[in-house]
């Protein structure tokens, strides 16, 4: 055999063993390695307040702050947090517990009413169903003497700018004790409310909208909370809680009223929206363990 033949022969021999080595000749199929899957991560809070369906909700971001308010109030994830009389705060805390393994409870208005029914009619039409809010559940609360929910399981229960309302209906006590029965022992009850001075005559009824921090305390306090912390988060130093018509006379509602002779001479009504919203007590209470 020639030196050529032997070179020619070798080659063959080598091209045989490379073909073998890459899983044989080029009309077998390739069996790929399986793609890893995708997990996406939790939302935030800071990507739920982003999020497009907030749109017309973001304007008030400044003054209701609801990164900073729901984080001191320990809204995290996998927990079970209810919202006395809710909307403002529902697309931000439905779809964060939703994408968090979380769960949220709607407690609406109490009532027969034709308004309390018009408002959770349009409530649950809103948000019950709707793409990225989960499951919401839905429990009651009003002046009427039955359970907001069937288990005292909550978590966290928030409420926002309300007291005033419990108040001039007669069952501000009443409220309070329906919201310790209404979360586990060790729960959280948080309270925003437009904030009256100390310095100032706190009127039972809260005719104004306006109530003071030891007001709430002491009902809470009757009802068996712990009081934990204040947050001066939603402070406005602006605000003088003495306006001609209470804390409407501020935005949003910036409440004018439409006979000339009810409102006071050398009323302006655009120094009060230079205010901005009401000043606010963050008060965060626990049920005993």
């Amino acid at each position: 055999m020639t030196l050529k033949h032997l070179f020619t022969a070798s080659a063959a021999a080598s091209l045989i063993a490379l073909t073998a080595c890459s899983g044989g000749t080029g009309s077998e199929t390739k069996t790929e390695a399986p793609k890893a899957e995708v997990v996406q991560a939790p939302a935030t809070l800071a990507e739920v307040l982003a999020h497009p369906r907030r749109a017309e909700n973001t304007a008030r971001d400044q003054f209701r702050n609801p990164k900073e308010t729901l984080e001191f109030f320990g809204v995290a994830p996998g927990k079970k947090v209810g919202e006395v009389w809710p909307g403002w705060y529902t697309p931000v805390i439905a779809p964060y517990l939703a994408e968090n393994g979380g769960t949220y409870v709607a407690i609406l208005r109490q009532g027969t009413g034709e308004r309390t029914l018009e408002r959770n009619a349009a409530f649950t039409d809103k948000y019950v169903g709707a793409e990225g809010f989960g499951t919401i559940e839905i429990g009651k609360f009003g002046s009427e003497d039955t359970p907001i929910l069937e288990t005292g399981d909550l978590d966290v229960l928030l409420s926002f700018r309300n007291v005033h309302s419990w108040m001039r209906g007669g069952y501000g006590d009443k409220a309070f004790a329906d919201f310790y029965a209404a979360l586990k022992p060790g729960g959280t009850l948080g309270i925003v409310q437009h904030r009256l001075p100390e310095s100032a005559t706190q009127d039972p009824d809260g005719g104004a909208g306006y109530v003071q921090e030891s007001f709430i305390k002491d009902m809470a306090k009757r009802a068996g909370f712990e009081f934990i912390a204040s947050s001066e988060v939603n402070a406005n130093p602006r605000d003088t809680a003495d306006h001609p018509f209470g804390v409407w006379t501020l935005p949003p509602a910036s409440y004018v009223p439409k006979d000339a002779k009810e409102i006071p001479e050398g009323f302006d009504a655009e120094l009060f929206k230079n205010i901005g919203e009401s000043d606010r007590a963050t008060l965060k209470f626990q049920k005993p363990l």
